[in-house]
């Protein structure tokens, strides 16, 4: 069958051409259309009970994860030309396009009892225009007697100060966020110039918009990148530049086409989906270098070109279509997941790979039917003296050193074994920014300072209509405060902010500013308090202000009321346990029969995202396993090949996760996906020695030994070139600045490099051991 679609092939390439260069310009328009995700996280499946928690929780009360901070740490921002400067920054902060409000120091205000009218009005601490340093520091005084904003806007004991950037979500989920976050960045660099004060910028627009940013400009480094990497491979295994071009067009029009299936697909450009333009290039390599190898090999041995290019089809074409069906499957398998990320990476790259194959098989013999005969320059390399030598060295160790290769592989898995004891499953939402990073630093300033700036929210649900309404509010409101003070105890979690801290900052407020009377009001003094805190029809300004904020604390129903936390990245180890603290405590506090209490937020989603993609990762592996055995067995039908041809290809995947452990490497999204990556791309080597293997056994009479060695000198020098350019192919992966991008590069690197060791020497001296166990 694979001969006469060879002679298809040939006979009708020109149309072949025309229609795959045709499609591959229908594609390229589609491919241009590609948009980048903006979307923080899609890592939960939108049936999920914690998604839905969180989608009701935005309904409600808005978005939580807008707001941008900036941080100085400085003993001279009361001194009043430090102070000047620093409210320049909030009123050109204001002026950046599409920021809703600045929250800071000197916006802050005082409530103030007016007798006359018996309401409490918000008044500015800090006037517009402060000539004198006496002004200043009276105003200071006010502030620092107010409880209210003590380590929300600034902490006392690191003269550390805090001023919060609130986005319009919509903005922040378009490209106009770079923008936007690039105007703020220039405003707080002007501030920083002026004042000699390092500034701190932190919060997950900004995250968002450098993950963003980052993920656009490495994606285009690694395409060029491995593009330029395998040309210079290319040119040095063949020599020659017309078969590097041809080589270099299959995984260009693969690439195109991959971004056209993101696009046909109505997917979008993420961080992981990103990855897939480049590994097209480094798996669609591999599928040249075998096409061309069997064509001059084909070629020394009848010096015809045409039936070379029949040969090169026949016997390389049913190989490279079981390699590229394992290969797709160790990433296909990813859309089996419910993870929403895993599922469009895992689609669109099986479908990808199977597309470049494809594509080599009808350009590849095409455009080589159009090209002069290979002349002696271009096939040299199939004689190469290091290559030769090498194989024939591990031929030697294979006939002669069996129990040395079985010692030195129990050896290694031993050491492997002990590593995965080591292993530890743990993942930060900037955990793949490196710790060097800007970013990763001034998130790390927060933690210090304001324990962190990653948004918790608790909703407290009454269960009926007005339950936050008259004087039975506060009863809930004492429970709020309550857990409010629970969670202000505890390392990792800021001073929550919630309608009871408004109620205390309206009590001091009630009692003419005493500090001492922070405290929620009491059924004695609440009524008094409540009445001074009714809007009047007339307000307007800064007198609705305060009421704005404590309504934006409750629905609109006053059913529910929010407690929103900030808090530091403290990693999925460390989260559950807090999470599981502040839920027992509202349990504690609130009966379940009267309310119900839920936490939500980017922290909570976060977490769940995490044990999704981990347990769908670890699924993957165990159906990409599956899978590819049921290939394996269909292709050699034999269950002793079979397990010959597994267990070289498992004990690399044990290998790199032992590696992992000793590497200190925990388990986490970014890590999990080697398994099944590797694993797809590394059988890719056990199928071809063992199609060789079993295309050439007739010839040698089936002397099992002789078509072992046969192999390892034909197949193996094909093996080491490719295994080469895939290693070199992933190593270019090591140059993310994303810590998962990068543990990628490396760990699949290691993985293919021991696969290339056990198939070339573990593979053939089990093929040997069977066949000693038959007789």
């Amino acid at each position: 069958m694979w001969q006469r679609l060879g002679k298809l092939v040939i006979k009708y390439r020109f149309p072949l051409l025309i229609v795959l260069f045709a499609t591959t310009a229908v594609m390229g328009f589609f491919a241009s259309k590609v948009k980048l995700s903006y979307e923080f996280s899609r890592a939960i499946p939108t049936d999920n009970p914690k998604y839905k928690d969180y989608v009701a929780f935005r309904q409600k009360f808005g978005d939580d994860g807008n707001l941008l901070v900036i941080g100085v740490q400085s003993d001279k921002i009361f001194e009043l030309a430090t102070f000047n400067k620093y409210k320049e920054l909030q009123k050109k902060l204001k002026g950046v396009t599409d920021v809703e409000d600045v929250l800071s120091v000197p916006s802050a205000v005082n409530l103030e009892k007016d007798l006359l009218t018996e309401k409490l009005n918000a008044v500015k601490i800090f006037s517009d225009s402060i000539a004198t340093q006496a002004a200043l520091d009276s105003a200071k005084n006010v502030f620092l007697n107010l409880p209210f904003y003590r380590s929300l806007l600034y902490n006392p004991d690191s003269a550390a100060y805090l001023m919060g950037v609130r986005i319009n979500k919509d903005s922040l989920n378009s490209a106009k966020r770079s923008k936007i976050v690039k105007e703020i960045t220039a405003v707080v660099n002007k501030f920083e110039t002026d004042t000699k004060i390092e500034a701190h910028l932190s919060g997950l627009p900004l995250i968002r918009t450098v993950v963003g940013d980052r993920i656009q400009k490495e994606m285009r480094f690694f395409l060029i990148g491995s593009l330029v990497l395998s040309a210079l491979i290319l040119l040095l295994f063949f020599r020659s530049f017309s078969t590097t071009v041809l080589s270099l067009s299959v995984v260009i029009l693969g690439v195109v086409w991959s971004l056209g299936v993101i696009y046909l697909f109505g997917y979008k450009i993420t961080l992981l989906t990103a990855l897939i333009p480049p590994l097209v290039v480094v798996i669609g390599i591999p599928n040249c270098i075998y096409f061309i190898n069997k064509f001059h090999t084909s070629y020394l041995a009848s010096n015809d070109k045409n039936q070379s290019l029949v040969d090169m089809v026949s016997k390389m074409g049913i190989v490279t279509l079981f390699c590229n069906i394992t290969a797709a499957i160790g990433f296909a398998v990813f859309a089996l997941t419910k993870s929403a990320i895993l599922k469009e990476f895992g689609a669109v790259a099986g479908i990808s790979i199977m597309l470049i194959f494809v594509i080599s098989f009808i350009l590849l013999p095409s455009i080589l039917s159009y090209l002069p005969s290979p002349k002696g320059a271009q096939t040299k390399y199939l004689n190469n003296r290091f290559a030769v030598s090498f194989l024939l060295r591990i031929e030697r160790w294979v006939v002669n050193h069996k129990k040395v290769i079985y010692g030195v592989t129990v050896a290694a898995l031993v050491f492997a074994v002990i590593g995965i004891f080591k292993l530890k499953t743990v993942a930060f939402i900037v955990d793949d920014l490196p710790k060097t990073d800007k970013v990763y630093t001034d998130l790390k300033f927060f933690e210090r300072n304001f324990k962190g700036v990653m948004p918790l929210e608790i909703v407290i649900d009454t269960k009926k209509r007005n339950g936050l309404a008259g004087m039975r509010a506060l009863t809930v409101f004492e429970k709020v405060d309550s857990l409010s003070q629970y969670i202000s105890a505890q390392k990792n979690m800021n001073r929550p902010l919630s309608v009871a801290e408004g109620l205390k900052f309206a009590k001091q407020a009630f009692y003419d500013g005493d500090s001492a009377s922070y405290l929620l009001p009491n059924t004695f003094d609440g009524a008094f308090v409540g009445e001074y805190l009714r809007p009047n029809k007339n307000d307007t300004g800064n007198k609705n202000n305060f009421l704005k904020m404590l309504t934006a604390f409750m629905d609109t129903s006053r059913q529910s009321t929010r407690i929103s936390v900030n808090m530091a990245d403290v990693g999925t180890v460390q989260l559950p346990l807090l999470l599981a603290g502040v839920q027992n405590r509202a349990n504690q506090l609130f009966d379940s029969t009267q309310y119900n209490v839920k936490l939500t937020g980017t922290s909570i989603t976060f977490l769940e995202g995490s044990k999704f993609i981990i347990n769908g990762l670890k699924e993957s592996i165990f159906w990409a396993f599956l899978l590819i055995s049921l290939c394996m067995l269909y292709l050699f039908k034999s269950v002793r090949i079979l397990l010959c041809s597994l267990i070289p290809n498992l004990i690399p995947l044990v290998i790199t996760a032992g590696v992992m452990g000793w590497a200190g490497v925990p388990l986490k999204p970014s890590t999990v996906l080697v398994f099944s990556v590797a694993l797809g791309i590394a059988i890719d080597i056990t199928i071809r020695f063992l199609v060789n293997y079993k295309q050439e056994l007739p010839v040698f009479d089936n002397d099992v030994e002789a078509t072992v060695m046969s192999t390892i000198k034909h197949t193996g020098l094909s093996i080491v070139y490719t295994s080469l350019v895939l290693i070199a192919g992933f190593v270019i992966f090591c140059f993310s600045s994303f810590g998962g991008t990068f543990a990628l590069g490396w760990l699949t690197s290691v993985t293919l490099l021991v696969a290339t060791m056990t198939n070339l020497v573990l593979l053939p001296t089990l093929l040997l051991l069977v066949k000693k166990e038959k007789k």
